[in-house]
């Protein structure tokens, strides 16, 4: 038998002891690690576990509400029905579409839609297969769920517009962001990132949007490894958005709508002593609920397309040629300057001439001696060619940016006008031309380069009729909290001066020989004072004068002129003041009066003007009309009046 080599033992024994020495080291160091992880970070571990396990979903809040001046709602929030479907619930797909489309409209493409998106998302994920469901709907889909595996009806809100057209121009309407939203640093609400949550895409929806989206609410789900939800743990719902209270009167805008129809038109009315925009109406209009619940393309073709443009908001965005209606900022700019005194006469033989060229008159015969009354009585050119010579263009266009035209208009609306007052070297920058004296010439008349909006035209009536710097606004009320009428100064024009304007504007509707006396009101505690326009919107030409000037009506609609009207009321106690226009209307006295008188009485009578106020010539019709229509039910307060 052979005996153990001493040496050999030794060595063994020495790699038994290195080797249970890196034994135990690794022991120790997993048994440190466990007690680091499990005892001296557990905190950080297990509130990891918990985020992981726990998902935080935010919740939209409700938008806020829009009403008109008197409580009225004309944007609201309604129950929005939808349908829903889970992939891993359904079963057989395709037959449950199938038999859900014998319940509610769901044409064969919606149902691939569906089919596919369901087949992209996880199988516990639920698709929304439709929205904006009727009750009865709902009431025939629940009625029959044993036939709809994984089927689920839920109720939401979505924005509606119970006054369909009348508002779609100011309150505009809301749609689903879009990547452009979700771009724009300036709002990085994580509301945005909901699916289908929508935002404002016009009008005050959008200008007004933070205040009216409000705050998100949030809800704590627990979910499983797979991401299934398990149960909520708790919710806390959204801050919803603040409601807000217009200056605009219902019943007013939707007359003024119906008086309208079948125009390409636009009014407005302005409170005279505090501003607020009672009335800001443009016609043809469109349904923005079309918008909210998604508007087809043959209908988006449709508005797109219309030559009297129903999405343009002629009453703040569109610039016209104010025509004679811009006489009484020439006339005011000459009295402040000293160039002319009321009882100064021009000579009108029915044209000015200037050099080898004609300025005409609208009447061809000529005023014949005309002063400052009778210039706007009669709306003579030739008068205002001669005293805007006189006066200079410079003098002209500050007045008239003094009385708001040429100005921007702070208010929560998009696209809102400047206008355009020209000056000498607004022309030689933009036009790289010298200005010349034919141009003041046509400024005189309100033609030529000079723009003005409906808005505009409005507020410079509501100045004229004030003396002070009356200033537009649109928002009443803010969450119950009134907003502040602006400060409205002394124009610091002289009452004289302005006297003898008002009195010409008086006459032009009121006098026997004024261009609008068939559109007066004749009780004599709310007679209206205005002034007619007729805007060209082509070029007359010397051979065409030679052989007869066409006719409006003889022209094609789009190369008639616009037709204009501006006025307030009642002239010893101004409350109202407004402006029409009628584009390619023909003459402001036969297509823009009419309308303004009309929408002037609706605001002093309310829904039903004494046959009295009416010229004696007019009231057998009005009467018949009011016999052959059925009585307006309408409670409403009178215009101005405080509900809210």
């Amino acid at each position: 038998m052979r005996r153990p080599n001493p040496a050999s033992a030794a060595n063994i024994t020495r790699r038994g002891l290195m080797l249970l020495g890196i034994q135990g080291l690794a022991v120790g160091g997993l048994g440190y690690r466990m007690r680091q992880l499990q005892v001296e970070q557990a905190d950080k571990f297990l509130l990891l576990a918990e985020e992981n396990r726990i998902n935080i979903r935010l919740l939209p809040p409700a938008r806020g509400l829009i009403f008109d001046r008197n409580g009225k709602p004309i944007a609201v929030n309604q129950q929005n029905y939808r349908v829903t479907i889970v992939r891993e619930q359904a079963g057989d797909l395709e037959e449950t579409l199938y038999n859900l489309a014998r319940l509610i409209p769901l044409p064969p493409d919606r149902q691939e839609k569906i089919l596919k998106e369901l087949r992209q998302r996880s199988a516990f994920v639920p698709v929304t297969v439709t929205e904006h469901l009727t009750w009865e709907e709902i009431a025939r889909i629940a009625a029959n769920a044993p036939a709809l595996p994984g089927v689920t009806t839920e109720v939401g809100l979505t924005r509606y517009y119970p006054e369909l057209k009348d508002f779609a121009h100011i309150v505009g309407y809301v749609g689903p962001v879009s990547d452009r939203d979700l771009n724009n640093v300036e709002d990085a609400d994580p509301l945005l990132q909901i699916p289908d949550f929508q935002i404002g895409k016009t009008g005050i929806e959008q200008r007004m949007e933070r205040d009216l989206r409000g705050g998100a609410g949030n809800s704590r789900i627990e979910v499983n490894a797979a991401g299934r939800v398990m149960r909520e743990l708790q919710r806390t719902e959204g801050t919803a958005g603040q409601d807000l209270h217009l200056t605009l009167d219902k019943d007013l805008q939707r007359y003024a709508l119906e008086r309208m129809a079948g125009q390409s038109s636009a009014a407005v009315v302005l409170d005279v002593n505090t501003g607020d925009i009672l009335v800001s109406a443009s016609s043809p209009s469109f349904d923005p609920n079309s918008f909210v619940f998604g508007i087809s393309s043959g209908d988006w073709n449709q508005l797109l397309n219309d030559p009297y443009r129903p999405l343009s908001n002629k009453a703040v965005s569109g610039a016209y040629p104010p025509g004679s209606t811009f006489k009484m900022v020439v006339a005011l700019a000459a009295l402040d300057a000293g160039v002319i005194g009321p009882e100064e006469t021009v000579y009108c033989p029915g044209f000015y001439q200037l050099g080898k060229r004609r300025f005409h008159c609208w009447r061809r015969g000529g005023h014949g001696h005309t002063n400052l009354n009778e210039s706007l009585q009669f709306s003579c050119d030739v008068y205002y060619y001669d005293v805007a010579r006189r006066v200079g263009i410079e003098r002209i266009s500050a007045m008239a940016n003094r009385l708001g035209i040429g100005i921007r208009h702070d208010l929560p609306l998009p696209a809102i006008t400047e206008g355009l007052t020209p000056t000498k070297d607004w022309k030689q920058r933009v036009h790289d031309k010298a200005w010349l004296v034919g141009d003041t010439l046509n400024s005189g008349i309100g033609q030529g380069f000079t723009l003005a909006s409906p808005l505009q035209l409005a507020l410079m009536t509501a100045r004229i009729a004030s003396g002070r710097s009356i200033v537009p606004r649109i928002i009443r009320a803010v969450e119950g909290k009134p907003e502040p009428a602006p400060e409205a100064p002394d124009l610091g024009l002289s009452d004289v001066h302005l006297n003898y304007v008002r009195r010409g504007m008086y006459d032009v509707v009121n006098a026997q020989r004024g261009t609008a006396r068939r559109s007066r009101i004749t009780d004599p505690e709310n007679r209206m004072a205005g002034k007619t326009g007729t805007s060209q919107v082509r070029i007359i030409t010397a051979e065409e004068r030679a052989r007869g000037v066409f006719k409006n009506e003889d022209l094609p609609w789009e190369r008639r002129d616009h037709a204009l009207f501006v006025s307030f009321a009642p002239y010893t106690n101004p409350r109202y003041a407004s402006a029409v226009i009628v584009e390619h209307g023909g003459g402001g006295s036969t297509a823009a009066a009419p309308i303004a008188r009309d929408i002037m009485m609706r605001c002093l009578y309310g829904p039903a003007p004494p046959l009295e106020a009416y010229p004696a010539e007019e009231r057998d019709k009005i009467r018949t009309l009011r016999e052959s229509t059925p009585p307006e039910a309408s409670d409403s307060p009178a215009p101005g009046s405080d509900r809210a």
